[in-house]
C-alpha cells in the first residue's frame, strides 16, 4: 500500500522512517516534510493546514493509509474530512482532538470522570484571575493556556508576582493568540514526569513503551518550556505496579469517558503524567505523538508498526498481537537554534551530518529545509539526534558524541538529557523489565 504522512517536524520523520521499513508498505509520501524526511519518503509541497490540498492528494493518489501527525489539522477536522471521503485514517477527529485543543475541555473531562489530576480553575478575564492568584497561599501555581501553543503555553509561578505576569502573557500580550482567549490556574504537582502513549480504536488499548521528556529549555529543568529538549525510554520511575496504576486508573477511564461522552476516537492518546507520592496524576491530554517522544518510541519498537496504525483506523485492534521492544535504552538530544524558545535565526547551513557512521545513531530532522544543495535550519529545534545502547549511560554517550560531530551558528542543546532524574531516583544502567 501506499501511505501518507501529514505534517514537516521530527515527529513525522520519524513516522516515515518505521513506516517505510514495513513489508506492506510500496511507499511513503509526506505533506510537507522536510530535508530529512526526503531521504525516506517522497515529499509534496502541500501544507498541513492545507485541507483541500491535503483531501485532493489523497484521492488522487488512492493511499491505503493517511497518519495525520501534527495537533493543529486534528483539531481543524482534516480527519474528518479525510473519512468523509472514505480514506483510512490514523487519528482522532476534531471532537477527540478537543482533549488537546482545549485544555478547559479536558479538565472538565477529566473531572466529570473521575480521573486523578490536579486541581484547577478556569478564568476568561484576566482581572479576575490575578486577583484568585493574589489570594493562593500554596506556590507554585500553574497557568496554562486554553488552545494549542505548541507546547509554549504552561507557565509555573513560584508566587503572585510571576503569575500574574503569566496571565499578562497569555491573556493580554496575546503571546499565544486565541489560545489565550481562556486559562486554567492549576495546582502544582511535585514528582517526575512521564509520557504515556495509547494507541486506541476507541474500545481497545494498546499501551507502548513509556518514555520521558524534558520539556524547560535549560540543565536543571530551568528556563522556559519548549516543544521538548530531549527524551529517553524505557522509564526508571514506571515499575509493574506503577504500569498497572497507570492503565487501570488513567488509560482504562479515559477511553470510557470518551465512549460516554459520544467521541469516535480512533488514533493515539499522549497522556503526560506527574508521578507524585499519591499515584500517577493527568498533566494533560494530546491526541498526536509527541516529538520528540515518538523518535525514541520507533528506534525502541521492533514491530511492523503499519498493522497497528491499521488496526486501530479499522477499529480492528483487538486482533493485533502485543508489539516487540528493544531491551536497549534510547536517548534522544534535541539540538535547537540559537535563541529558541524566542526568537531564532534560520537558514544556517548544516554541517557533519554525512560525518555520522555509528549504526546505533539515527538523526531525525525537524525544522530543517533542502536549499541549494545544502541543508540549512527552518525552525527553533532543527534535528534530535537518538542513540540506541544497552543502558542508558551508554545511549547518552553515543548520542552527545555525535551531536558534537554536528555544527552550524548558534547550535545548543541541554547536556543533560536522561540524567535528570538521578538526583530522585536510582538509575539502573543494565536494562529494565516491564
Amino acid at each position: 500500500m501506499k501511505v501518507l504522512v501529514v505534517g514537516s517536524g521530527g515527529r513525522e520523520h520519524a513516522l516515515c522512517w518505521k513506516i517505510a521499513q514495513s513489508k506492506d508498505v510500496e511507499e511513503v509520501v509526506c505533506a510537507p516534510g522536510n530535508a530529512g524526511v526526503a531521504s525516506v519518503a517522497r515529499t509534496v509541497a502541500i501544507q498541513e493546514d492545507d485541507t483541500s490540498g491535503l483531501l485532493e492528494l489523497a484521492k488522487a493518489e488512492h493511499f491505503g493509509l493517511i497518519v495525520i501527525g501534527p495537533e493543529g489539522p486534528l483539531c481543524n477536522g482534516l480527519a474528518d474530512e479525510m473519512r468523509a471521503a472514505g480514506l483510512r485514517v490514523f487519528g482522532p477527529g476534531a471532537s477527540g482532538a478537543r482533549l488537546e485543543g482545549s485544555k478547559v475541555f479536558s479538565k472538565d473531562l477529566i473531572d466529570r470522570h473521575r480521573i486523578p489530576t490536579g486541581a484547577a480553575r478556569m478564568f476568561g478575564r484576566s482581572g479576575l484571575a490575578k486577583s484568585y492568584l493574589d489570594s493562593c497561599t500554596a506556590w507554585p501555581q500553574v497557568v496554562k493556556a486554553d488552545g494549542l501553543a505548541a507546547g509554549k503555553g504552561v507557565y509555573v509561578c513560584r508566587d503572585a508576582t510571576e503569575g500574574r505576569a503569566a496571565v499578562d502573557a497569555v491573556m493580554e500580550e496575546r503571546r499565544h493568540g486565541r489560545a489565550g482567549d481562556k486559562i486554567l490556574i492549576e495546582e502544582f504537582l511535585e514528582g517526575e514526569e512521564a509520557s504515556v502513549f495509547a494507541v486506541t480504536d476507541g474500545r481497545t488499548i494498546l499501551i507502548l513503551e513509556p518514555v520521558q521528556d524534558h520539556k524547560q529549555v535549560g540543565d536543571n529543568d530551568e528556563g522556559p518550556n519548549t516543544g521538548g529538549m530531549g527524551v529517553f525510554s524505557p522509564v526508571d520511575t514506571l515499575n509493574k505496579r506503577l504500569h498497572k496504576q497507570i492503565e487501570q486508573r488513567i488509560l482504562i477511564p479515559s477511553i470510557h469517558a470518551m465512549r460516554q461522552e459520544g467521541i469516535d476516537f480512533r488514533g493515539v492518546l499522549f497522556v503526560g503524567l506527574m508521578l507524585t507520592d499519591s499515584g500517577p496524576r493527568v498533566i494533560e491530554y494530546n491526541v498526536r505523538f509527541g516529538d520528540p517522544e515518538i523518535q525514541a518510541l520507533v528506534r525502541r519498537l521492533k514491530s511492523d508498526i503499519v498493522p497497528i496504525l491499521v488496526a486501530a483506523a479499522d477499529g480492528e485492534l483487538e486482533k493485533i498481537e502485543p508489539p516487540e521492544w528493544d531491551s536497549r535504552a534510547v536517548v534522544g538530544v534535541v539540538a535547537a537554534a540559537g535563541g529558541y524558545p524566542g526568537e531564532y535565526r534560520k537558514g544556517d547551513v548544516i554541517d557533519g551530518l554525512d560525518a555520522i557512521e555509528d549504526e546505533s545513531v539515527v538523526v531525525f530532522h525537524a525544522g530543517t529545509k533542502l536549499e541549494d544543495g545544502d541543508i540549512k535550519t527552518n525552525g527553533g529545534r532543527v534535528l534530535c539526534v537518538t542513540a540506541l545502547g544497552q543502558g542508558r549511560s551508554e545511549a547518552r554517550e553515543l548520542a552527545y558524541a555525535a551531536y558534537d560531530q554536528i555544527h552550524w551558528d548558534g547550535k545548543f542543546c541541554r547536556t543533560d538529557i536522561g540524567n535528570r532524574v538521578r538526583a530522585r531516583y536510582p538509575v539502573d544502567d543494565g536494562i529494565n523489565e516491564y
